[in-house]
């Protein structure tokens, strides 16, 4: 990640710099000239990016772009969240490569990183939010094109959860108590803290079944802790599932498996 934009686009005029890096919140907005279009852009495969306390996260970023005369370059591919989070790259770099798709057509990918142990550029828990991907592209004509959100993507904190069932093992018509915990990952301290007053499946599945269902739904605690109790009936596995929320990925916890006698 850069800490500071670069001032010079080849291929490009002053006012299409000034544009393209936001000088002031007038000018960051979509531009272009001539008729090069943005055909389709990806990030991540399309999937969220989710990111926990410890390793850096990489995402692909693809633009697919046209224009009559060919591409020339995707310049930068810039990724802003609430600030100040954001993750860019840049081709003169070489962070950036384009392929030939047709004489018209190129699809130019690179990836964004995402560092939870950044100083700069992913720093806090506002990050987990909706991000937009920006981007410049150039043809061989000197037509451009420029979008401030030319697609968005999520960024989500990571997300874990266990369980236990007690007691094993038990006999049947007995009481079982399942506990567990659903915690999420902190950019601000790079610790793992309980999710609070989430709701959360207890669920189960037979000894030789391959389909879990739902018992019941309870919510966390205060500190994301998870306990509730059912009657022992039958061998098998209990597992607490969360669905997630829009900062915080689906989980489910490994099965715990249950004697009954």
């Amino acid at each position: 990640m850069r800490a500071s934009m670069r001032l010079g686009l080849l291929g490009t005029s002053a006012a299409l710099v000034a544009t393209a890096l936001g000088a002031t919140a007038a000018q960051a907005e979509d531009g272009g000239s001539g008729d090069i279009t943005i055909d389709k852009v990806v990030v991540n495969g399309g999937k969220p990016v989710v990111v926990g306390t410890t390793n850096v996260v990489s995402a692909k970023v693809s633009v697919t772009a046209s224009d009559d005369s060919g591409i020339a370059e995707t310049t930068y591919i810039s990724a802003f969240g609430p600030s100040p989070n954001y993750a860019q790259i840049w081709a003169d770099d070489g962070d950036i490569t384009c392929v030939k798709v047709s004489a018209t057509t190129s699809t130019c990918s690179g990836t964004l990183t995402f560092d939870p142990k950044a100083s700069t550029g992913f720093v806090n828990n506002a990050a987990a939010a909706t991000w937009d991907l920006r981007t410049l592209v150039s043809a061989n004509d000197y037509d451009y094109i420029h979008r401030d959100a030319a697609t968005t993507f999520k960024v989500q904190r990571y997300s874990k959860l266990t369980v236990n069932a007690a007691p094993e093992p038990v006999k049947k018509g007995k009481t079982i108590t399942v506990t567990g915990k659903l915690s999420r990952a902190n950019w601000e301290d790079n610790q793992y803290h309980g999710y609070t007053n989430q709701s959360v499946k207890l669920q189960f599945r037979k000894k030789n079944s391959s389909t879990y269902t739902t018992v019941k739904t309870i919510k966390t605690n205060s500190t994301g802790n998870l306990k509730t109790t059912v009657t022992a009936s039958t061998d098998g596995y209990y597992r607490y599932s969360f669905a997630g929320t829009a900062t915080t990925p689906a989980v489910n916890a490994a099965g715990d498996f249950v004697d009954v006698q």
